[in-house]
């Protein structure tokens, strides 16, 4: 089964995911992780890639940097390019000058992200020194020329990790991913750490920062209100596949995959405190025991019995597609788009 790829192709492509299958191999069953994900990635753009716990996203993630920890994952499919660079062919030497340089990652939880026996200045300098050649003494001023672009005094370059509080830990690994100008930027779950407040300035900062440094980022996440403050565009996952794409306005104002509406009516509205939420039954699927068909059907108030057969996308537009076999029915699809569901 092959997805859209949702964007055409063109120049301005710096990522391009094609029918990524990642799956983990253990003694007495397979868990499939990623199930045939397809995405293109834009410059300057930024993508939601949202879903539950399990749902796939680091995995992804971690296959755009050749980082899926073998054994037991094995990419077992696909093709991932970046900057015109096939990143699934590449030696380990090619990886090192990859990583960091054209595409880097900020990892969930800075506590265990940073070496706590290393200066942060040096631990910026490190990815500086090795990317770009310069001497040590032009490393660590860069490094704290960095700190002061995420917002920490360069002074504080010689200070350790555990004489910041969370939020600034969360800075300086911020600092550490964009150090040399990468063209990809891939955040995961970056302010699931942080109190409310916190969250807010590190979000605004690296909005800030990817409109000054012109970086395309992927913000892993299964926050949806941190998807309305930086996205642009929106990939919802669920069971290793991607279940619906689009704009920011497109899902968040009409979403058609039954889960994406399900994500949404889970949510507190704050203009009707009396009103009951309305949560998602049932669990996500078992990953080494997937459902045939479509995955989120035991869930789904609208399945049918062709939703015990693979499916395919749907393009409701130019810029959104839905994973749903409903779709194939025209009669559902008007009404649909008549908001009758």
């Amino acid at each position: 089964m092959t997805e859209n790829t949702n964007i055409p192709p063109g120049d301005d492509v710096l990522l391009d995911i094609q029918d990524l299958v990642v799956h983990y191999v253990l003694e007495e069953e397979t868990v499939e992780a990623v199930n045939g994900v397809s995405l293109r990635l834009k410059k300057g753009q930024t993508l939601g890639l949202v879903g539950e716990t399990g749902a796939g996203k680091t995995s992804t993630a971690l296959s755009i940097l050749n980082l899926v920890p073998n054994p037991p994952g094995i990419i077992k499919s696909g093709s991932i390019t970046v900057c015109g660079q096939d990143v699934l062919s590449m030696s380990g030497k090619q990886l090192e000058k990859f990583r960091g340089k054209d595409v880097s990652m900020i990892f969930q939880d800075p506590m265990t992200a940073l070496n706590p026996v290393i200066p942060v200045g040096d631990q910026i300098a490190e990815s500086i020194r090795y990317h770009e050649g310069l001497s040590n003494r032009d490393a660590f001023e860069k490094a704290a020329d960095m700190l002061e672009l995420v917002g920490i005094p360069g002074v504080r370059a010689v200070e350790y990790p555990h004489q910041f509080s969370g939020g600034m830990k969360q800075r300086v690994v911020i600092a550490i991913a964009l150090a040399c100008n990468p063209q990809v930027l891939l955040a995961d779950e970056p302010t699931s750490a942080l109190d409310v407040t916190i969250q807010a300035q590190i979000l605004d900062m690296m909005s800030d920062l990817r409109k000054k440094l012109g970086t395309a980022m992927i913000m892993i996440t299964h926050d949806l209100g941190v998807v309305a403050k930086i996205c642009d565009s929106v990939a919802v996952m669920y069971a290793g596949k991607i279940v619906e794409y689009g704009t920011l306005r497109e899902v968040f104002n009409v979403p058609r995959h039954p889960y994406t509406e399900g994500l949404f009516n889970s949510l507190p509205n704050a203009l009707e405190r009396s009103e009951e939420l309305k949560p998602i039954p049932g669990l996500m699927p078992d990953p080494t025991k997937l459902p045939l068909g479509c995955a989120f059907r035991p869930r789904c108030r609208y399945a049918v019995e062709a939703c015990r057969e693979p499916c395919v996308s749907h393009a409701v537009s130019q810029t959104h597609t839905v994973l749903c076999s409903r779709y194939e029915n025209p009669k559902f699809t008007l009404e649909m788009n008549r908001g009758v569901f």
